[in-house]
């Protein structure tokens, strides 16, 4: 895989840019999270497919789908990050998370299993965590049931971390969110008793509420144990397809974020993490919903988002 372009800066994040050996343009991701410095905490957001067949509208990802990448093409996403901040693929960082979010839904490309086996075999690094990011998608559950194997087997201790992307609890307004065929609320809760032991760090249940988002705690509670699962708050970031779609985000800073829908997921009992990354992100193009190749396609402005220039390398 060969890198042909990048956007960012080394205090925030940097998308890279590389073509594969079938041509295919693939996005990848590292990034810190000021003031946390690299030695503490240090992100890589790799792409599973080339483009994404979900389509959702708050996602900058969709609009195409040309098939999954091998795992050779996933591992050398991390491989490019690894070896120019590491070389020898020793990475002491305490917390070395390996996101399965930029391009693609994670749970659609088998191969990822196979990186999933190897990335303890390829790189010394103590604080590896992988993340896997999904909307669930019905069909993969051969792929789900791996996931449990391989976490039991390979990151056992809280060192893995499965987050669902929901987005709401009203059935109808989650379908338009999420155009594609997927669990419900009772087969993530059915699944996530198999995955969840003693040890595992808390599921994350995602939501990017939008003005009309309808989050409502007690249907929450019907089936996700707060024992077992946190909730998660984003902004929705500015992307084309939001844009596109009239979908304002609810939340754009914490305090636009304190009290509502937060103050009564606390009440009826979940560890509510509020997840608003650096707004130099946003201009970047690094943070999750967001694609750069949206971007160069597009050929217009977008208010608070891509504003870096691509350089080749």
């Amino acid at each position: 895989m060969k890198v042909f372009a990048q956007a960012g800066d080394e205090n925030h994040a940097i998308v890279y840019l590389a073509k594969n050996s079938a041509g295919d343009v693939v996005e990848f991701v590292e990034s810190v999270q000021p003031p946390i410095p690299r030695s503490k905490k240090w992100v890589i957001i790799v792409s599973s497919l080339v483009g994404c067949p979900v389509g959702c509208p708050i996602c900058d990802a969709g609009g195409f789908y040309r098939g999954k990448l091998s795992a050779d093409d996933i591992l050398a996403q991390i491989d490019h990050a690894v070896d120019t901040r590491f070389p020898g693929r020793a990475v002491p960082v305490k917390k070395f998370k390996i996101q399965f979010a930029r391009v693609g839904e994670p749970a659609l490309n088998p191969a990822l299993l196979d990186v999933l086996e190897e990335l303890p075999r390829r790189y010394s690094a103590p604080g590896l965590m992988p993340t896997i990011s999904t909307v669930a998608p019905s069909g993969c559950g051969d792929f789900f049931e791996r996931v449990i194997e391989i976490k039991n087997r390979l990151y056992f201790g809280g060192n893995f971390l499965l987050q669902f992307s929901i987005h709401s609890t009203d059935s109808a307004q989650r379908d338009r969110l999420i155009p594609i065929k997927k669990w419900d609320f009772r087969q993530i809760a059915e699944f996530s008793a198999r995955f969840y032991e003693n040890g595992d760090r808390k599921i994350t249940l995602n939501f990017a509420p939008a003005l009309d988002t309808i989050i409502d705690p007690q249907i929450l509670l019907e089936h996700f144990d707060p024992a077992m699962f946190l909730i998660k708050i984003t902004p929705i970031n500015p992307t084309f397809s939001a844009r596109k779609s009239n979908l304002a985000t609810l939340i754009d800073t914490e305090e636009s974020a304190q009290g509502g829908i937060i103050a009564r997921l606390r009440s009826a009992g979940y560890d509510v993490i509020l997840s608003i990354g650096n707004l130099e992100e946003n201009l970047i193009g690094s943070n999750c919903g967001q694609f750069i190749m949206k971007f160069m396609s597009e050929k217009s402005a977008l208010d608070g988002g891509y504003t870096y220039e691509l350089r080749e390398t």
